[in-house]
């Protein structure tokens, strides 16, 4: 039986980023079912033929080169008292450290019809195969795409680009429901609409209709979208309603499992020694709240496989927590959120906010666009709590700021103080800056209840 110093179920980002740090310095072996490892963020392009299909494949050599090994196989069980793991091809490998990186999986409501031809999730090399077949090889002319966060209204928009009638419904009333408020969101739906999409907002699906093919949807609201033409029988619909953690294989096992994911400390430790969790299939806490909080990006695993594999290395990190920022793209706007929102803020702070625009570059110059900012704060005590921006230019460089200032518990005063670069073509006119702007805007609130910062 081989043994490893580290052994990771799961072949994701956050297994990749272990591998990467401690493949030349221990001995480390990835157990990964699947193909290929994903470009998750890009599989919406590549359904739109910006990106090669293939491009979205992370090679194996992105683990072998590392120095780690490669397996190609499904984990049947863990025996964790005598650290073994069995694969489903009758491997069994033993561990000193076992990092269970699983990830997740799509969830899918329990509804009718949920089971027919023509419905997908899109999270996986399959997914993304068999879909890129309805729209190309079969030429499915309509499809609705169910659930308007960042997947989904890329995947529309996609859909929507590759010459399908495409329809977007959420049961929120506005897109991008946990990256945006309702004001912040106005310009995106605009952007939406405009591209062509047909947008069904306040809407829940109830089910799905047709002789074991997707025909038509039927809306709570009694809307009925039919999917079938002249030269197809069907049509596509895509759930992007959200993704629930990987963990069935541990269910019934001594390993704590939270309603979110494997209950895990901040130093990624769970109940049983030697036994880790990062990345998707892991719960955690909001670095602002300290509550429980979703937190299924890559832009969390990795940072959490980093700091595991670090202290595997000797270091004492410990894990603040997620602070979700993202960004994405509808249309030519560019958005990004992070933290809180000022609906999410309510239900736990005293919240005050602010609004600014100003433009990209000086306003002079023949490039300049508009860029807004919400900026979100805890009026007792002026700490940052969360922003959003949306602009014709790429926005993740101002989200980076903002997290880091929310990381780094900084105040409204902090960022009224906060030294920035000036360039004619880069920024707006030395005079001003959008997060400077936005706190000065909360610091003025303030004040004029007669209070002075």
């Amino acid at each position: 039986m081989k043994t490893y110093d580290v052994l990771i179920i799961g072949g994701g980002p956050a297994a990749i980023t272990i591998a990467k740090i401690l493949g030349k310095i221990k001995k480390v072996g990835v157990i990964r079912p699947e193909n290929y490892s994903m470009i998750y963020c890009a599989m919406p392009y590549a359904i739109e033929k910006v990106v090669a299909l293939e491009k979205t494949f992370k090679q194996d050599s992105i683990v072998t080169e590392s120095g780690a090994d490669l397996i190609r196989d499904k984990v049947a069980s863990v025996d964790f008292e005598a650290k073994t793991v069995l694969t489903e091809q009758d491997q069994s490998f033993a561990y000193d450290k076992l990092v269970i990186a699983t990830g997740s999986v799509p969830f899918l409501p329990p509804i009718e019809g949920i089971d027919f031809e023509g419905v997908f999730v899109f999270k996986s090399e399959d997914d993304l195969k068999c879909l890129n077949e309805a729209v190309r090889t079969k030429k499915i002319k309509k499809a609705v795409v169910v659930g308007a966060g960042a997947i989904g209204v890329e995947l529309a928009l996609a859909l929507n680009n590759s010459g399908l009638e495409c329809h977007l419904v959420d049961m929120a009333k506005t897109v991008l429901p946990n990256l945006l408020d309702p004001e912040m969101a106005v310009e995106a739906e605009a952007e939406l609409k405009n591209a062509g999409l047909k947008l069904h907002l306040g809407s829940k699906t109830e089910k799905i209709v047709g002789n074991l093919q997707a025909e038509k949807i039927i809306l709570d609201s009694g809307e009925t979208i039919d999917l079938t033409d002249a030269d197809n029988s069907h049509g596509i619909v895509v759930f992007a309603v959200g993704m629930r953690p990987k963990v069935r294989i541990f269910e019934g096992s001594r390993l704590e499992i939270g309603k979110l994911g494997i209950i895990v400390n901040s130093k990624m430790q769970t109940n049983i020694p030697d036994v880790y969790s990062v990345g998707d299939c892991a719960q955690f806490i909001s670095g602002i709240t300290g509550e429980l909080t979703e937190g299924k990006l890559a832009t969390n695993a990795v940072p959490m496989a980093r700091l595991l594999a670090k202290n595997m290395l000797g270091a004492n990190r410990e894990y603040s927590g997620f602070f979700n920022g993202a960004a994405t793209k509808a249309g030519n706007l560019f958005i990004g959120g992070t933290g809180l929102s000022e609906e999410a803020a309510k239900k736990k702070y005293d919240v005050i906010t602010c609004h600014s625009e100003l433009t990209t570059t000086f306003p002079i110059m023949p490039e300049a666009k508009p860029v807004k900012m919400k900026l979100v704060a805890d009026r007792k005590t002026l700490r940052v709590l969360g922003a959003q921006v949306v602009s014709g230019n790429p926005v993740a460089d101002k989200i980076d700021i903002i997290t880091l200032a929310i990381q780094s518990k900084l105040t409204v005063v902090d960022m009224a103080n906060f030294s920035y670069s000036a360039q004619p073509y880069q920024s707006f006119f030395p005079a001003n800056n959008l997060i400077v702007a936005c706190s000065e805007g909360i610091l003025d609130k303030v004040n004029s209840d007669n209070l002075v910062y």
